[in-house]
């Protein structure tokens, strides 16, 4: 009997969506939703420098126009603020904000719990093995896209 590949397809958008209604869940005290929280620890990641809307659009996959709202309500609550770019006035930087530096132990402690939920019981051994899977399907999904839509693995930096 061949498995249903539609099966496993199906499966893994539902934990991709379970884990965004936990970490609403998680967020929801904070008046944050996941997306903002994933939002907001990437610029706060990348504070020092700052990142743009275009770094964050290709780290975490969101669309541009998806990811505007999200960036206008950190910024409306304070989490962040916005900088023009030296030499170009339509580019724009994102560093977090002292308020939003102090969420950051809340931010990594409900991701890290949604995470330690999903992954309760897999060994060392079968979570590299899952890593290796994911990678593998993240690029077969990339091939043909043309540069810069390709998944980049973090363990071949």
């Amino acid at each position: 009997m061949e498995l249903d590949r539609t099966m496993l397809a199906r499966a893994n958008r539902q934990i991709g969506i379970q884990m965004e209604q936990r970490a609403n869940r998680e967020m929801a005290g904070q008046a944050l939703t996941a997306a903002q929280g994933h939002a907001l620890l990437y610029i706060l990641e990348h504070s020092r420098d700052g990142t743009s809307l275009t770094q964050i659009h290709d780290a975490l996959g969101c669309s541009k126009a998806a990811l505007s709202p999200i960036l206008k309500q950190l910024r409306k609550k304070d989490y962040i603020r916005v900088v023009p770019c030296d030499g170009d006035e339509r580019r724009k930087l994102l560093f977090g904000t002292e308020k939003g530096r102090q969420m950051k132990a809340f931010l990594d402690r409900a991701f890290q719990a949604s995470c330690d939920r999903l992954f309760r019981g897999f060994t060392p051994g079968e979570l590299d093995q899952l890593a290796g899977m994911q990678r593998r399907m993240l690029r077969n999904l990339a091939e043909g896209d043309g540069p810069g839509r390709c998944w980049e693995d973090p363990k071949e930096e």
